[in-house]
């Protein structure tokens, strides 16, 4: 169905005024940072919860307290102080493909990105400085972060878009870490990254509802699709994209939306 940029900016600026608020949190992997004030915590923890994210959301948040209890609900101390006994402890760790060993070599390598180059928010940031480049700043933080001997199988836990992957979960830890709009679900604690430069995350239920409502065309959820997507939401606002993913995620999570919903009584 065709509608009026009017009227889908809008649709979209009402939904996302209704999901971007203190009560979206308890029920989204977003809740597992806010447990924490300090900067490491938050940015370790939120790294963790969102390489979890995929499958049921009571599922990801159960199992991403698990493995913050495991590092003794402290991550940053966890990582800089513990032994490798204490490290050990979590190689009975399991969350679907995600397993004990590679959530050992995943507290490993954080480890090293504190020792050695400056914490996660550089890792990631370096990349995109150069050419403020999400999609290589990405791409950066994957080669770094995979630096260190480790199983080859643990890699698919990290995905690459330069071979063509949307990462959806990355996308959303960037918009947790930039964005700060005040409203309190996402941190802004990354200052070196332009919220106007991240990339729309993207999956099932917020592709369903892109392209219900023709933001998005092409049919597979992947690189190529999230640029189509985040194009065509920064003509709504060229500042803050990303913001319009409380809206699409929302709206086909929560209110099973289909192209036979009006928006505002339109038909």
């Amino acid at each position: 169905m065709n509608y009026q940029p009017d009227q889908l900016k809008e649709f979209l600026e009402e939904k996302v005024h209704f999901y971007n608020q203190p009560s979206f949190i308890e029920n989204d992997p977003v809740a597992i940072p806010h447990l924490f004030t300090q900067k490491e915590d938050i940015e370790i923890a939120g790294f963790l919860a969102a390489t979890l994210a995929w499958g049921q959301r009571v599922t990801i948040i159960r199992k991403s307290h698990d493995l913050i209890n495991r590092m003794e609900n402290a991550p940053f101390a966890f990582i800089t102080n513990a032994s490798e006994k204490e490290f050990g402890f979590l190689s009975t760790f399991v969350h679907r493909t995600f397993q004990g060993e590679d959530c050992i070599y995943f507290l490993h390598a954080l480890q090293q990105i504190y020792k050695n180059e400056g914490g996660l928010e550089t890792a990631f940031t370096s990349g995109y400085i150069n050419n403020q480049s999400i999609k290589e700043s990405i791409h950066n933080f994957r080669e770094l972060f995979f630096g260190y001997e480790h199983l080859h199988r643990t890699r698919k836990h990290v995905p690459d878009p330069m071979t063509g992957s949307a990462a959806k979960r990355i996308n959303m830890y960037l918009r947790w870490m930039v964005r700060n709009d005040g409203n309190g679900v996402d941190f802004g604690i990354w200052k070196n990254i332009n919220p106007a430069h991240l990339m729309c995350p993207l999956d099932l239920h917020s592709g369903r509802v892109a392209r219900q409502l023709g933001l998005l065309t092409r049919k597979q959820d992947d690189w190529q699709a999230v640029e189509e997507l985040t194009s065509n939401l920064l003509t709504f606002d060229a500042s803050d994209p990303v913001k319009y993913d409380f809206a699409l995620f929302g709206a086909g999570v929560n209110e099973k939306f289909s192209t036979k919903t009006t928006l505002h009584g339109i038909k």
